[in-house]
């Protein structure tokens, strides 16, 4: 794995210091005077105990108890994997790239769209672990359909933590799927583990226009009473659940990334928390969500502003396409994300890998591309080295004018590491290309996977922590009935 890495490009700010001060006001004007709903009681008393004002479901948060609530979120925070060598620093400058999660399809390794497996999703573990820009096995990057809905969250977790050593996600499915995941955590870790060091990662999705449901909100206190982080996560859909302006929209999904935030330090003063949300915009000719659109960049740099205003880790999203294949479109709108993403200074880089069709299918092909992409916003993140300037200038004066640097000393010693190679690119000539069987990118990247897959070695967990694991989910299928109504939402 390529270490988590620190971003050393320069933030694209948009917003100068009136636009920022005005669009808090703007979130805090929404939060004292409209309210957020929140459609849970427990998380009601829990605000009624704390200070707000509570009418009915709906939350009336002062400015400055959001504002006192926020500053004792870390700015900062250091993921434990199962495998020290792969933990990893959050916040700041400090990024990881995480793969894409939830889709209800994959186009498998010979790019055929259908259902996934268990066994499918174990084949994307496996690919996040041995893709060296992933920093993160997820969870459900794909749904495995051969598994009982309610059962599901067991075996989503246990492939997770077998087939990598890496960090990896939580499922936040509903507040008891939260508590498994929780109890599978301490068991691989230890429970003083958790009490001390974030070793996964909760996403709860808000439901924009400022709702907060009783799911998401359980699942937030059962990560955040174990100090683990959440993703407070607003669900944009610009111009349908948001208004039809990007300031406006940024100022309504502020608002509410705000309210979990500051509800995850009502449930535990100091726990680490992270602003999040998905951002898409929507065809105002169709109202289907729409990937790599201008707007969508400009969102990604005004929250970019917003969160280190509040001094927070933010989250955002990353290689999104709509395409239905990993052609042009799907190359375009996953680059043009990239690209804004590593100006906005993003910290959690979320759908990292494989996400098209809006996110209904994840691609084998695009998971390996779009890694190799990652891989090269790592190096350009870097920033220009300089270690050799001398060395390289001397060549100058050693070449003269009119020759070349192929065969002078200081380019064999740095053939392989001064210029990123790129083993998904074709960069030979045409008739070569032709010789070699006219291979594109998809059929490149599968061959990747492949070979990936071949050379792949399982971790192994160790065996009595293993036989803990295999005998917590034997003992919770026992008591899931396996059609459980109560999660037939998942």
């Amino acid at each position: 794995m390529l270490p988590g890495f620190e971003n050393r490009l320069p933030h694209c700010e948009v917003m100068d210091e009136g636009e920022v001060e005005r669009l808090d006001a703007a979130s805090m004007h929404i939060l004292e005077d409209v309210g957020v709903q929140f459609r849970d009681p427990v998380a009601l008393r829990d605000w009624t105990k704390a200070g707000a004002k509570v009418v009915g479901e709906r939350v009336y948060l002062d400015r400055g108890l959001v504002r006192d609530l926020i500053a004792s979120i870390p700015s900062q925070f250091t993921y434990r994997a199962r495998n020290p060598e792969k933990n990893l620093r959050l916040g700041g400058r400090h990024t990881i790239f995480v793969p894409m999660t939830g889709a209800p399809y994959l186009r498998d390794l010979e790019d055929v769209r259908r259902n996934p497996t268990l066994d499918d999703l174990a084949m994307f573990h496996k690919l996040s672990h041995m893709l060296p820009a992933m920093h993160s096995s997820a969870h459900h990057i794909v749904e495995p359909y051969d598994h009982p809905i309610s059962h599901r969250h067991l075996r989503i977790t246990y492939s997770s933590m077998q087939h990598s050593d890496k960090t990896f996600m939580g499922m936040t499915t509903s507040p008891r799927n939260a508590e498994d995941v929780m109890e599978m955590c301490a068991i691989l870790f230890g429970e003083d583990i958790l009490e001390d060091h974030p070793v996964t990662t909760g996403n709860c999705n808000g439901n924009s226009p400022l709702v907060w449901d009783e799911t998401m909100l359980g699942a937030m206190r059962a990560f955040s009473r174990r100090n683990q982080p959440v993703l407070c996560s607003p669900f944009v859909l610009g111009g349908a659940n948001t208004p039809a302006s990007v300031p406006a929209a940024v100022a309504q999904l502020n608002a509410e990334a705000l309210s979990a935030l500051a509800y995850t330090q009502v449930v535990r003063k100091g726990a680490p928390a992270i602003y999040g949300h998905y951002l898409s915009t929507v065809s105002m000719k169709s109202g289907a969500p729409m990937a790599g659109t201008p707007e969508i960049s400009l969102m990604n740099f005004m929250i970019g502003q917003m969160a280190r205003h509040y001094r927070v880790p933010w989250r955002t999203s990353n290689t999104l396409g709509s395409a239905k294949t990993l052609d042009a479109q799907a190359g375009y709108e996953s680059a043009t994300t990239l690209s804004a993403i590593m100006h906005a200074g993003a910290n959690y880089l979320w759908h990292s890998a494989g996400w098209n069709e809006a996110g209904m299918h994840c691609s084998v092909a695009k998971f390996i591309v779009d890694a190799e992409q990652c891989a090269m916003a790592m190096r350009m993140a870097a920033g220009p080295e300089w270690r050799d300037f001398d060395e390289a200038i001397a060549a100058i004066a050693d070449i003269g004018p009119g020759g070349h640097f192929l065969d002078h000393p200081h380019t064999r010693k740095r053939f392989e590491t001064a210029f990123f190679l790129p083993e998904m690119y074709d960069n030979n000539a045409v008739e070569q290309w032709l010789a070699e069987g006219s291979v594109e990118t998809p059929e490149r990247a599968l061959r990747r996977a492949r070979k990936l897959l071949g050379d792949y070695q399982e971790p192994k967990l160790d065996p009595a922590t293993d036989e803990a694991l295999r005998d917590y989910i034997a003992r919770r299928e026992r008591e899931i009935p396996a059609a459980d109504a109560l999660n037939q939402h998942y």
